[in-house]
């Protein structure tokens, strides 16, 4: 079972957010249960749900404004890739606001980013429009809520971190197969617009629950740069930082373009390719858990659990050039999406093992979501860029996806050598 919530006398912080942002102490112990962990868990499950279980469901919207927007592959990729590099690249800002304890204002001006942008997408008919709601407002709320709720859960939990925030992570599977079917349901009946609206009453409802019950456990240091220059001078981190990048370059471009690769080069009808989403989010529910149990439990190292998943998955990618109908590739893309799901879920625990001042968890969480960003920002746009190249083959772009993977988790495994040291 989970650790509970450190029960000793801790610091209290003060419940209203206005309290806690005017004092940069805590003002009296009290005992936390371990309901309130738990709950803490559960917020961030929830609002996982609406960021990555949101940008899981891409791989709809990728077909759907291709086909109605005329664009490129490119440019159509991104609006997605935009939004996931505002998720981590706020990341910085975002996660040095919670550790300075405005947690709450900051949550709550997240959801409602996300939910001003969900409704204007609805709305939205041009290519720009669609950017600006969709990649940008969507990605800042995004941005300003998943590092903080992230970092939040770490504080909590330090022998089981990497399964409590595996436990939160698994809301983008969840929401994975949520929206996806609400836009299969309800596109053919009420249209896109009302699709999209129908996803916003969701994003309202998960925003209302989590923003209840969330609560700061670690006092506020108000003190500090968004940046903490001095942990690039430890090599571990360092090292882990560049392995990241380049794992999560290649990883994330089969999210974009499974729907397209079924529709195109398979010739799935539109029904089946739906299930594809379906399946990679999924497996997301035992590929974020799993692994993580294992790296608690039986490794007690999430980052030596997080090499061999990211491997794993470089050598999936390779082996996705040899697919040749619908079976077999739903098989490859339960498989796959079981390592790439386990390698987006322990990479934030494994930078949790890297930092041992819990008052430095936000900043350096924040500083490695912001470092990743670049890769989700250019990453699936160049694998776009290269099927385009190749005349709408797959190959330039898996040999890409290939690549940046494998070289990253040897990069991670220099991570783990240097650790030791």
């Amino acid at each position: 079972m989970m650790e509970s919530v450190d029960e000793k006398k801790i610091e209290a912080i003060p419940n209203s957010e206005s309290a806690s942002e005017s004092l940069s102490s805590p003002s009296s112990p009290t005992t936390l249960s371990p309901w309130t962990g738990y709950l803490q868990i559960l917020s961030g499950h929830l609002m996982i749900f609406d960021t990555f279980g949101y940008i899981g469901s891409w791989g709809l919207f990728q077909s759907y404004y291709i086909s109605t927007l005329g664009r490129s592959q490119s440019d159509i990729s991104w609006i997605g890739s935009l939004q996931i590099f505002l998720i981590y690249f706020v990341g910085t800002f975002s996660g040095r606001v919670l550790d300075a304890g405005y947690l709450r204002t900051t949550l709550a001006v997240g959801c409602s980013l996300q939910i001003i942008g969900i409704f204007t997408t609805a709305s939205a008919t041009a290519y720009w429009q669609i950017l600006l709601s969709q990649g940008i407002c969507v990605g800042l709320g995004d941005g300003l809520i998943f590092c903080p709720m992230i970092s939040l859960i770490s504080t909590y939990y330090e022998k089981n971190r990497a399964l409590a925030v595996s436990f939160a992570a698994a809301g983008a599977a969840t929401g994975g197969m949520v929206f996806p079917s609400i836009a299969r349901q309800l596109i053919p009946t009420l249209g896109e617009p009302w699709a999209v609206r129908v996803m916003g009453f969701v994003f309202t409802f998960n925003s209302v629950i989590a923003l209840i019950v969330v609560r700061p456990k670690v006092a506020p240091r108000k003190s500090g740069a968004f940046i903490e220059w001095e942990a690039f001078k430890e090599l571990p981190y360092l090292l882990y930082a560049i392995g990241i990048f380049l794992s999560l370059w290649g990883l994330y471009f089969a999210y974009f373009y499974i729907s397209i690769f079924g529709s195109k080069i398979l010739h799935v009808p539109s029904a089946p390719s739906f299930y594809l989403i379906i399946a990679i989010n999924g497996i997301g529910l035992p590929g974020r858990i799993f692994p993580a149990y294992l790296a608690t439990h039986v490794v007690g190292n999430a980052l030596y659990v997080l090499i061999p998943l990211t491997f794993s998955a470089g050598v999936l990618l390779y082996l996705w050039k040899y697919i040749t109908s619908y079976n077999g590739f739903l098989a490859w893309i339960i498989v796959y999406g079981f390592f790439a799901n386990a390698v987006q879920s322990l990479f934030v625990g494994s930078v949790g093992s890297l930092t041992k001042d819990p008052q430095k968890m936000g900043v350096r969480v924040g500083m490695i979501f912001s470092i990743i960003s670049f890769a989700c920002l250019t990453g699936p746009p160049i694998a776009g860029a290269l099927i385009d190249l190749d005349k709408g083959n797959f190959l330039y772009a898996q040999i890409f996806g290939i690549t940046s993977v494998v070289c990253g988790s040897a990069v991670l495994v220099a991570a783990a050598i240097a650790s030791k040291r």
